[in-house]
């Protein structure tokens, strides 16, 4: 499912790339995430965030790519189960480490070869996974 905005109106950008713009969220299934950041990365697009949310039950992730040539943004949805893997996507975005072990130690997404991983490190926390209800552990 894909949901698109245009961004153009009242941003200031230049008419002949405000046709451009569009904001995309797509849901994708987890098994397709390397594949499409892949294609993502491919069309010139780079990774501009990423992060987690709990809602319903679920971890929401959501890894959000820049066209900064156009002012497009796309953004990879995924919603799965808290024991679902997905792959890192350090290796082909590097600095997709610090978003991804932060979704790992603030809301316990399993994440499978994060490089380098810091191990629930990254923050100076006390309590294990702290974004997730406590009637959700």
């Amino acid at each position: 499912m894909s949901e698109e905005k245009n961004i153009s109106e009242n941003t200031g950008i230049d008419d002949n790339k405000a046709a451009k713009n569009k904001c995309v969220i797509e849901e994708i299934d987890h098994r397709d995430l390397l594949k499409k950041a892949i294609e993502m990365k491919r069309q010139g697009y780079r990774l501009s965030q990423a992060c987690a949310a709990y809602a319903e039950g679920k971890l929401e992730l959501s890894y959000s790519f820049a066209d900064d040539n156009n002012y497009g943004y796309t953004t990879l949805r995924l919603v799965i189960d808290k024991e679902t893997e997905i792959i890192s996507l350090t290796e082909i975005i590097p600095y997709a480490a610090f978003y991804e072990n932060e979704m790992k130690e603030l809301f316990g997404v399993n994440i499978h070869m994060i490089e380098p991983d810091y191990k629930n490190k990254l923050y100076r926390i006390t309590k294990e996974t702290p974004f997730i209800p406590k009637e959700a552990e």
